[in-house]
């Protein structure tokens, strides 16, 4: 099994090429991001990309407008940006929690469409605020909308049901059935992130954790498919930090090359 790993941009602030020499130097296939629409600057990350021999995951997180029209309308437009690059995989944050299941569904179908007519994998990613927040809801649109796939960011469902889902073991054993893409940072009840996972104190959370990734490998062995992981643990204020100084309590950048470790070793020894 060939599991590739990618480095989120979210939070870095190095030069392009100096991150990607990073990247490349800790031992990832590639990185996770968002392109603007300015061209010069498209072509200059991929120019960079390929200099490094980093492979690619297009990230969509603009989900802002609340009349649907134009939600769609950005929407689309955002797809077709990405499209345009030629990602390994379009990652998308689709749709509102306000949204109704048909109103997301106009989305989830317009991704479906542009997705057939590029060639290029559109998947969606369990991410609170957005249309898959919680591990019920998507439960709902995974048995409507059967040929959906998704990234997989449990620690999202850890916080919005204040639980390690000990309760919910239907709805997310349909979830890891449908992952493609993991975000493998560690939740907690009461937060998405938790400050180190490293810390003896959250052992119980981060082996819950991996056991559904261990799942979602599992899935993929058998159907002879790879999943594939962005290391996603994200910087201050996401990332934990102390009173007053806002400094953060873990460092980003070591807890993913960690977290690659880790499931390098899990997975691919």
């Amino acid at each position: 099994m060939n599991i590739r790993f990618y480095a989120p941009h979210w939070g870095n602030l190095l030069p392009f090429d100096t991150f990607c020499k990073n990247v490349k130097s800790a031992g990832y296939d590639g990185v996770e991001l968002a392109f603007s629409f300015d061209q010069m600057e498209k072509q200059e990350i991929l120019d960079t990309l390929k200099n490094y021999d980093l492979d690619f995951v297009a990230q969509y997180y603009q989900s802002f407008e609340k009349n649907l029209d134009e939600h769609a309308g950005n929407y689309e437009k955002h797809l077709r940006n990405l499209i345009e690059v030629n990602p390994a995989f379009i990652n998308c944050q689709t749709g509102k929690d306000y949204y109704s299941f048909d109103q997301n569904k106009r989305l989830f179908d317009l991704a479906a469409r542009l997705s057939q007519e590029s060639g290029i994998k559109i998947i969606h990613e369990t991410h609170r605020g957005k249309s898959l927040y919680a591990a019920n809801i998507t439960f709902q649109y995974l048995t409507q909308l059967a040929d959906t796939r998704i990234t997989l960011d449990i620690s999202h469902w850890c916080n919005v049901h204040e639980s390690l889902l000990a309760d919910q073991q239907e709805e997310v054993t349909l979830a890891i059935a449908h992952t493609d893409h993991i975000h493998s940072r560690v939740g907690h009840p009461e937060g998405p992130q938790v400050n180190d996972p490293r810390a003896p104190e959250w052992e119980e959370v981060l082996q819950t954790h991996l056991g559904w990734w261990d799942k979602v490998v599992e899935t993929h062995r058998k159907n002879g498919t790879s999943p594939t992981v962005t290391t996603e643990f994200g910087p201050a204020t996401y990332m934990p930090v102390m009173p007053y100084t806002q400094l953060p309590l873990g460092n980003q950048w070591e807890i993913n090359v960690y977290m690659m470790n880790l499931l390098k070793k899990r997975y691919t020894e």
